[in-house]
């Protein structure tokens, strides 16, 4: 069979909170374009999509699936999408290949929390987008407040272009305003009939209609000028003038479904087939490093892998999308951003877990393959000789970390191997090899996330992951001025040992004064690669240390810093002047000033008020009113300090600073506290003083440490 020419491919990603109904209305969709002859349910387990054993089990999608259907002359390449907060990644890998964003709003809930965070991803992507308000046969479903919500959150942009009769258990009718005609459902959902508009709707469906047509004409000056003369437009007008506005992301449709009883999906299909933008109606790909690569089936073949998935008796199947020429089987490609040769032996079109075999796959078009050597997502592949690279996608930030111990020493390497080929294949979590805390720690979007990472390892890698609370990277300063004198003196036959350092230590800040009554020779501002600064001044005067001992003092007292004196942490902001002390000529080497500034400095910072740090986080949580007494009690357990509240639509933004510590956790908690009617998002904000009785438990628990590795 030939490869669908560009024109003829159209790809919509479903999105949209957990519980929207995607995976059932994805299973209708296929079944309405014959791309399956029977429905899956999510209780049999037999869907297209969610068809990994994990999902099966947890009864909800967990990662991106490929399908694709026919309709008319049209391929229609669909990616279903988990609506769990904890898999945002596999929203945004889809977003990056996908034309159109099919977003399901539940008719019961209205515009929920995981919308607002898939709508924030939609708008960076500038993806055309419409609206399906679906389960409205559910007795509770209420189209106008969820048409409503969606109009006071994402805009006047919104046109309704359908809106239901007997919305709830009865329901089976919906009024299309776009082709002024009732679509009547028999019993049981299906093929509808087309009926004349009841004469109590006829008024709102007009008013609708008439909102289309102006729509439609604003997109183009001929329309334009026709729609003034007659006061309407054709079909066909109204289609083409549709395209354009749609794919400017002018309006967002709004249609109606149950996807349970396949109600009104055929009309979707026939709607994306006739007015969404096909990939060559979309802007250009953003090159990385500037400039961009138009959708062009008759220039040289670009290929984008957008993920990939690791199947146990396969290997990695690389799901990709065509950016240009055609992709035939056999071609060789280069990796742009590795260097290595690769041969798409195989090219398959992808039915969630089945893969039908095709020789070509066209600019536009989305397929995987087998068996790639060297590389994975967010990697593109030419030709020898261009070296072009798509964008990459840019992820979501980690919002949890753990600390990850093997099952036994001997595991240590198997565990390194199964987490980076994780890592390949999921590019959402992070791995981190930590030098400071001793401790390998990989971050993820949530407990779900790392549970996922967890069942991997154990099912394809054959290690079972033992998670931990992680270590804080605590920070040591000080916040007084000390003046303090260290003698090293060793004699033990042979040569000796000796040297005696002086030392002031006081408080860093940004454009402090010299040292009083010292003279400075020499003066040295470091940045320090775990943060703050370090400044050092020579101020010997008249030679009783040999300048040649300056870079000893110093490491003696940097070996101090990196293992600071009150909990073994990094200290920083610190300023040290060397005022005086003594030599022998004989016995003083870099040794013994190495070890007498050590001590000296130690010394010193328990005299100088030490000061222990911890790292603060912004923490921006997003809830339903009814939840925010909850989330901001919580928060105030926590040592949170509140720094502002908003509201963004019907929702509560709430901005509070939170000490890492406190965040262990925070998202099954802040789930389990809201019905998973919250979203957060934390970043790094500075590191502040830990209060004094924490501060007193840290120092016993590492002076303890440190009394038993001594005995």
């Amino acid at each position: 069979m030939a490869a669908y020419t560009t024109d003829k491919i159209r790809n919509v990603v479903l999105c949209g909170h957990s519980g929207s109904g995607k995976t059932t209305f994805a299973e209708t969709m296929l079944f309405e374009a014959k791309a399956i002859t029977r429905r899956g349910t999510i209780g049999d387990g037999n869907t297209q999509s969610d068809y990994t054993t994990l999902e099966q089990e947890r009864g909800h999608s967990l990662f991106a699936s490929l399908l694709h259907g026919t309709w008319k002359d049209t391929k229609i390449n669909i990616l279903d999408t988990p609506g769990l907060d904890d898999f945002s990644g596999e929203v945004v890998t889809a977003l990056k290949v996908a034309d159109t964003a099919v977003m399901l709003l539940n008719a019961r809930s209205g515009v929920e929390v995981g919308t607002e965070l898939i709508w924030e991803y939609i708008e960076k992507n500038e993806t055309p987008s419409l609206f399906v308000i679906n389960q409205l046969d559910h007795e509770k479903a209420d189209f106008e407040t969820t048409l409503d919500q969606a109009k006071k959150r994402f805009g006047t942009r919104v046109l309704a272009f359908q809106f239901p009769v007997n919305q709830g258990p009865g329901f089976n009718a919906i009024v299309d305003a776009l082709r002024m005609v009732m679509y009547q459902f028999p019993a049981g959902g299906g093929k509808p009939e087309k009926k004349p508009i009841p004469a109590e709707h006829k008024s709102r469906a007009e008013e609708l209609h008439a909102a289309l047509v102006e729509a439609a004409a604003e997109n183009d000056d001929a329309l334009m000028e026709k729609f003034f003369e007659e006061g309407t437009l054709n079909e066909e007008d109204l289609a083409k003038g549709l395209t354009i506005g749609l794919a400017h992301r002018q309006y967002f449709p709004v249609f109606c479904a149950s996807g349970l009883q396949d109600m009104g999906s055929g009309r979707i299909m026939g709607f994306i087939h006739d007015v969404c933008p096909s990939p060559a109606d979309r802007p250009a790909a953003s090159l990385d490093g500037g400039g961009s690569k138009p959708c062009d089936s008759g220039a040289r073949p670009c290929v984008f892998i957008f993920k990939t998935v690791h199947e146990p008796k396969v290997g990695n199947v690389s799901y990709f999308k065509v950016y240009s020429g055609t992709l035939k089987a056999g071609d060789e490609m280069v990796n742009a951003d590795n260097g290595t040769s690769e041969r798409f032996s195989q090219l398959f079109e992808s039915e969630g877990k089945n893969r039908n075999q095709v020789d070509e796959l066209k600019a536009g078009d989305i397929g995987c393959t087998v068996k790639l050597k060297g590389s994975h997502t967010n990697q593109t592949l030419n030709p020898k000789g261009s070296e072009l690279k798509i964008e990459r996608i840019h992820f979501p930030g980690s919002r949890i970390r753990m600390a990850v111990v093997p099952p036994s020493k001997a595991d240590v390497e198997k565990m390194a191997h199964a987490l980076h080929a994780i890592r390949e294949e999921d590019p959402t979590l992070i791995l981190e090899q930590s030098i400071e805390l001793k401790q390998t720690i990989i971050h993820g979007q949530g407990e779900m996330h790392l549970e996922i990472v967890r069942h991997k390892s154990e099912q394809n890698y054959g290690v079972q992951l033992q998670y931990m609370e992680p270590r804080i990277p605590y920070r040591e300063t000080i916040t007084k001025m000390v003046n303090q004198d260290y003698r090293h003196k060793k004699q033990s036959g042979g040569a000796g040992q000796f040297a005696e350092v002086h030392m002031r230590i006081e408080p860093y800040y940004e454009g402090m004064p010299d040292p009083s009554g010292l003279t400075v020779k020499n003066h040295e501002i470091e940045d320090l690669k775990w943060g703050g600064k370090f400044s050092f001044i020579w101020a010997i005067v008249g030679g009783v240390i040999d300048t040649r001992f300056t870079n000893a003092i110093k490491k003696g007292i940097m070996a101090k810093m990196e293992e600071g004196p009150c909990t073994g942490s990094y200290c920083r902001d610190v300023r040290v002047s060397i005022y005086d002390g003594k030599m022998h000529d004989v016995d003083s080497n870099d040794m013994a000033f190495q070890i007498a500034s050590t001590m000296c400095f130690k010394d010193a910072f328990h005299k100088a008020g030490p000061q222990i740090l911890e790292p603060v986080y912004d923490l921006e949580v997003m809830c339903d009113a009814e939840v925010m007494g909850n989330v901001m009690g919580d928060l105030q357990t926590r040592r949170a300090i509140i720094m502002g509240m908003d509201s963004e639509g019907h929702y509560q933004v709430i901005r509070a600073r939170v000490p890492l510590k406190e965040l262990h956790k925070y998202s099954s908690s802040l789930r389990s506290l809201t019905q998973g009617k919250a979203k957060f998002s934390m970043t790094f904000a500075e590191y502040g003083a830990v209060p004094s009785d924490i501060q007193a438990k840290l120092t016993a628990e590492y002076a303890q440490t440190a009394h038993d590795e001594h005995h």
